[in-house]
């Protein structure tokens, strides 16, 4: 049987597994972790898998920002004679508000990072190429996803004791 630390680091290793891998849900396993082993405190259960799923997130913020040199096959092929498409059209427009609107910008990365609407891993890749600052992605992501994961970590005791 695990130690509370063996927990503690095996839920951090998760939230970052879950964070690069999207179809590894980080949010079961902190249910399943807490009903299990309901002595963990929830308070460090939903920080530690908050900063481990940040710091997965960040790497495709800083891939995103092209600060993280991906390798040839991931890279888009550039094509100066393509007239852009309305896609392209419309991902410019939103660069542009969140240049000019950063309290909008911290909204939309701390609603999807709370709620995962829109998708936060959408998000993320959206945020560092829009050049979202870094501070704003981190603050918003750790308050949103702790606040996340909090409720998460606190839901199975208050099911029980309601029951």
């Amino acid at each position: 049987m695990l130690t509370s630390i063996g927990l503690i680091a095996t839920a951090f290793g998760m939230s970052v597994a879950s964070a690069l891998v999207p179809v590894i849900s980080v949010e079961i396993f902190v249910v399943g972790l807490v009903v299990k082993s309901p002595e963990l405190p929830w308070w460090l259960l939903a920080l530690v898998v908050t900063v481990g799923q940040i710091g997965g997130k960040l790497l495709y913020y800083y891939a995103a920002r092209g600060l993280i040199r991906l390798p040839r096959f991931m890279q888009r092929k550039s094509d100066p004679g393509r007239h852009p498409g309305r896609w392209a059209a419309w991902l410019e427009r939103f660069r542009f508000s969140c240049q000019t609107r950063p309290v909008w910008a911290g909204g939309v990365l701390l609603l999807s990072a709370t709620a995962s609407l829109p998708p936060f891993l959408a998000t993320c890749v959206i945020a560092g190429w829009a050049r979202v600052p870094v501070s704003t992605f981190l603050i918003t992501g750790l308050v949103g996803r702790f606040a996340r994961f909090a409720a998460l970590a606190v839901a199975p005791g208050i099911m029980i004791a309601w029951l």
